[in-house]
């Protein structure tokens, strides 16, 4: 079933790498459209230290702690029953190999950019973060089809916020100079991460639609109307969650295109508002 901190942790990773994706494809687009390229990670300006490919240390350890927890705490090292795998801890093994994709991403891409042992360009990292997303895509895909009622369908809209990240970093890796890409991929990551949050203050916290209940580590609703309200209650908190992102970033690049926007961005308020006039 899972837990409020088994959303929050992944949650928490996805939303700060989305958020910093956003920020930094704004900044660099503002700064020189000309030059614009996609970035599968954005390193931290003004540093040339550890803290410069900081996003990768957030992804590899995040990733790394989050599939310990799953793999080692969670299981209570009961890995076997009888010699098979333990039946009741394959939904932490699956957690475990999709956490292992990001964990292998981010040292790939440490490697790829701090030594000589595996160059490798920005479409080659794109492709290795859409593997990841995949991994993932695929995990939840057949979660959301064993689910049932209102806790598929949570995992049923997370389905498809992951695969619009596939599809962005994949496009990334075929339109290497698209802005409208990078900036996708950034908004697809960050409302994954909120709703993780989402379904999990949904699912296991203070906001469970009335009339459905979690008990037995499952989630039941008295009614076929109280389940209804639920789904489009979900429905209206993924509109609203995507809503208030878009607001989030046109907000944000407004500020990007004053404090850092060079004449070619400047030039274009200039022709707009000579158009407006006219």
């Amino acid at each position: 079933m899972g837990s409020f901190q088994g959303h929050a942790l992944p949650g928490t990773l996805f939303l700060v790498v989305g958020v910093w994706h956003i920020w930094s494809a704004l900044v660099r687009y503002a700064s020189n459209p000309k030059s614009f390229r996609v970035r599968v990670w954005s390193p931290v300006p003004g540093y040339n230290g550890k803290l410069k490919y900081l996003e990768l240390y957030i992804i590899a350890i995040g990733a790394f702690i989050d599939m310990c927890i799953e793999l080692l705490y969670s299981t209570h090292l009961k890995f076997f029953v009888d010699g098979v795998l333990n039946p009741s801890h394959m939904n932490d093994f699956e957690h475990s190999g999709m956490l292992l994709m990001f964990f292998v991403f981010g040292s790939i891409a440490l490697l790829s950019e701090k030594t000589r042992i595996l160059p490798l360009p920005e479409g080659a990292l794109c492709l290795i973060a859409s593997a990841a997303f995949s991994a993932e895509y695929l995990l939840f895909y057949f979660h959301s089809t064993t689910h049932k009622g209102l806790e598929g369908y949570y995992h049923l809209l997370l389905v498809l916020l992951i695969g619009l990240c596939v599809l962005s970093t994949i496009t990334g890796a075929l339109l290497p100079t698209s802005f409208p890409v990078d900036l996708c991929c950034g908004i697809a990551i960050t409302l994954q991460g909120l709703w993780f949050y989402q379904t999990a203050f949904t699912l296991y916290g203070p906001m469970m639609p009335d009339g459905c209940q979690l008990k037995e580590n499952k989630v039941s609703c008295h009614s076929t109307d109280n389940e209804v309200r639920g789904l489009l209650l979900a429905n209206f908190q993924l509109f609203s969650l995507v809503l208030g992102v878009l607001i989030a970033v046109v907000v944000a690049y407004g500020y990007a295109a004053s404090r850092f926007g060079n004449s070619t961005v400047r030039s274009l308020y200039t022709v707009q508002d000579g158009l407006d006039q006219d």
